[in-house]
């Protein structure tokens, strides 16, 4: 997705200061057309060969702007406020490929803007987006619109999310979809209209450029859905669901979940990524602590907390 012309300049200004990075995107609340908060954090996630390396490359930065490994929060530069997260690539494309963690490959579901991509991330990344699409229409019923199909997309990665909890605005998903909801378009509508030309759906109606969507919930279109998922998902679902071995166009052996219905076959994937989030949230939410430290954590969570309560009351 490209980024507006006029706050490129400004918001690329901060890899000006870094050593370089193979890919950088914004992700988050920034992104929203009617956020006008220039007192908030701009969010990155920074992809570098080696994050070890990179942060010794950066000592000399750190004594203005300070070091945190993973995500270092509360950045100051030029005036405005700033979040960075550094990932080692090959982890940034396991996460979008096979879901290992999770938890990039969940950001980059939903609207980033790719300030810079030498290895072509975004091309790599419509995997990623092909699989959240197939996950979000097992778990839909069959008739629903499009703003609930991006809703279910950008839901999945808050599954089992500890956060959710007591440091996430209620409304979150809700605010995502809405506030970025042509961006969620530009994204998925390619996506949409190939899985509309195999007969998984079909658009019965469009309102206000929002289009009514009918699936069909049959045993063939569910297994056609899971074979789009990560094959570690797959194989978490085989293992819980049982699997069968059938013989591929080229005649090679493989094995397949066993499909008896789209209920069970839904309720065992959302078991499964409710866990991998869970799991995930909280190694962040320590390793966050760790890294960045003590001050910084807290004042981040806090943060959180306050947006979080003010959607509760």
């Amino acid at each position: 997705m490209q980024m507006d012309g006029e706050k490129r300049p400004e918001l690329a200004s901060l890899l000006e200061t870094l050593p370089p990075v193979e890919f950088a995107c914004i992700y988050g609340s920034s992104l929203h057309p009617n956020n006008l908060d220039k007192t908030s954090m701009t969010d990155y996630i920074l992809g570098v060969a080696d994050p070890q390396q990179w942060h010794t490359e950066i000592t000399e930065v750190a004594d203005d702007i300070g070091v945190g490994v993973h995500f270092n929060p509360f950045v100051s530069h030029k005036n405005r406020m700033f979040k960075y997260g550094v990932v080692r690539m090959h982890d940034l494309v396991q996460d979008i490929l096979e879901w290992k963690r999770f938890y990039l490959s969940g950001r980059l579901q939903k609207p980033v803007n790719v300030i810079m991509d030498n290895l072509e991330i975004e091309k790599l990344n419509s995997v990623n987006l092909k699989a959240a699409t197939s996950a979000a229409l097992l778990l839909l019923p069959s008739k629903f619109n499009e703003e609930e199909l991006y809703a279910k997309i950008c839901s999945l990665s808050y599954m089992g999310d500890l956060r959710m909890l007591f440091a996430e605005d209620k409304n979150k998903v809700k605010k995502i979809v809405q506030g970025q909801f042509e961006l969620f378009q530009t994204m998925y509508n390619p996506l949409l209209e190939e899985f509309a030309a195999r007969d998984l759906f079909r658009i019965s109606s469009s309102v206000d450029r929002k289009v009514n969507i009918i699936q069909d919930c049959g045993l063939s279109t569910t297994c056609s859905l899971v074979s789009s998922l990560p094959l570690s998902l797959r194989s978490k679902m085989g293992i819980k669901l049982g699997e069968e071995k059938v013989f591929n166009e080229s005649g090679r052996a493989v094995r397949n979940v066993v499909i008896k219905s789209k209920e069970e076959t839904a309720d065992c994937m959302r078991r499964i990524l409710r866990q991998k989030v869970m799991v995930s949230s909280a190694r962040q939410a320590v390793a966050g602590l760790l890294t960045v430290g003590a001050v910084h954590g807290f004042r981040y969570v806090g943060s959180k907390m306050r947006k979080a309560w003010k959607s509760w009351w």
